[in-house]
């Protein structure tokens, strides 16, 4: 159990306007109950709990990673799937694949090295934990999906108690 000092934080690449909106539309309409709770991202470190003392260690450490990465485009194309390992359907990353690689493997060293669950993969998931006929719509609907954009940034996130995440700080790149 955490105590009242223990926050946990995310790091992600958020997707923008238009492609956001798309991706959540997707997401909730596939019946994710976390569609509304978590932005349409680009994981770089899933949840972690952290100290608040801890906090500002985490934020130098970002701004440090944030600088050494130089911005790029990252393009979103067609649907696949992490099932039968995990009930989830996501967004391909076609284009920015290695700098997501980076940015993630970065991230997760210093004081937010943690050891991942899984490899690394960087995707937009759409639905996760639905039955599989909801996954199979999500699959299908989506398969068409295709969007690009520039990062210039990536965001640290902070988890509320009700489960929400909210934008804690936006993290240029160099």
């Amino acid at each position: 159990m955490t105590s009242t000092a223990d926050i946990v934080v995310g790091v992600a690449i958020t997707v923008p306007a238009p492609w956001a909106e798309a991706l959540r539309e997707a997401r909730s309409a596939a019946g994710d109950p976390e569609a509304e709770s978590i932005p349409p991202h680009v994981t770089l470190l899933a949840p972690v709990t952290v100290t608040e003392t801890w906090l500002a260690d985490v934020d130098e450490h970002l701004e440090r990673v944030a600088a050494r990465h130089r911005p790029f485009d990252l393009h979103l194309r067609g649907t696949a799937t992490f099932r039968p390992v995990s009930p989830v359907v996501f967004v391909q990353v076609v284009e920015g694949i290695a700098q997501c690689e980076r940015l993630a493997g970065d991230v997760r060293r210093g004081p937010l090295a943690v050891p991942a669950k899984f490899p690394y993969h960087p995707h937009v998931t759409i639905a996760h934990a639905v039955d599989d006929e909801r996954l199979d719509v999500a699959f299908e609907q989506m398969a068409d999906f295709d969007g690009t954009f520039h990062v210039a940034s990536f965001d640290g996130y902070v988890q509320t108690p009700d489960c929400v995440w909210h934008l804690r700080r936006t993290y240029p790149l160099g």
